[in-house]
């Protein structure tokens, strides 16, 4: 009952954030249109699918997971920085009930930011005439919550450990670092070379390929193609989080 309590304020108070909404909500979806404007400039000829509707969306819900990482630092350092979580220390509330007062709405926004994407994936398609598997989108929005869990873990271990100037400018970071090593927006597989072997040994690239093959239904090779990017996001989303309860756990203890 603690947890939900504290659940619920945390995502009421991310709910009266403006920028959460343009960020987590609305960024998403203009880039899903830019990308699909530029996918329809493409030559036919040139036979590139990456900012195919299918592909695209897949790859832009991971990059709008990012951003989920980001207000959750937000959301922690703001808390740590006021007395609010100075009181709440002070309660019989255990480390678990704050982590997981910050995670779980984090992760009831990472779902809701999967469906409306995906519904304005589905009218893109209907405008562009690609027709989108449902079944898969909404495979897709199940199979991306370990990689939600992942992000949201990365953001509660900075906001632990940071303060409220530094946090956003470290988490910019890892946004632009997921988007490219994740190969959201171009081929990395394609391009080979250094640059995809970097991109393998990060947990990124498996995000997207796990939301990709999801929306796609489509399992041949699936080992390489599902399974190995699912056990790599799984294994990433686990070790981040025990990382992050850690952390936080430490951090209330030198901050009370």
């Amino acid at each position: 009952m603690r947890t939900l309590v504290f659940a619920k304020r945390n995502f009421i108070e991310l709910s009266r954030d403006v920028l959460g909404y343009i960020f987590c909500i609305a960024f998403p979806i203009v880039m899903l249109i830019v990308m699909s404007v530029v996918n329809e400039s493409i030559p036919k000829e040139a036979g590139m699918t990456i900012f195919r509707i299918d592909n695209l969306a897949g790859g832009v819900i991971i990059f709008g997971q990012t951003f989920i990482m980001l207000f959750t630092a937000i959301q922690v350092t703001n808390d740590r920085s006021s007395s609010f979580l100075m009181r709440l220390f002070s309660s019989p509330m255990k480390g678990r009930d704050f982590t997981l007062g910050y995670i779980l709405p984090m992760l009831l926004v990472s779902v809701i930011q999967s469906v409306v994407t995906f519904i304005s994936a589905i009218i893109i398609a209907k405008i562009v005439g690609y027709d989108l598997n449902i079944a898969g989108l909404a495979l897709a929005v199940i199979m991306t919550l370990p990689s939600a869990m992942m992000f949201i873990a990365i953001g509660l271990i900075f906001g632990s450990l940071l303060n409220e100037k530094s946090a956003p400018g470290i988490c910019s970071v890892i946004v632009s670092a997921g988007t490219f090593l994740g190969g959201v927006f171009f081929d990395a597989e394609g391009v080979g070379g250094g640059i995809y072997k970097v991109c393998k040994c990060l947990p990124f690239i498996y995000c997207t390929r796990i939301a990709r093959t999801s929306i796609s239904l489509d399992f041949s090779d699936s080992f390489e193609r599902f399974w190995v990017p699912l056990i790599v996001t799984l294994s990433s989303a686990l070790i981040m989080t025990i990382i992050g309860v850690l952390v936080f756990s430490r951090q209330m203890k030198t901050d009370k």
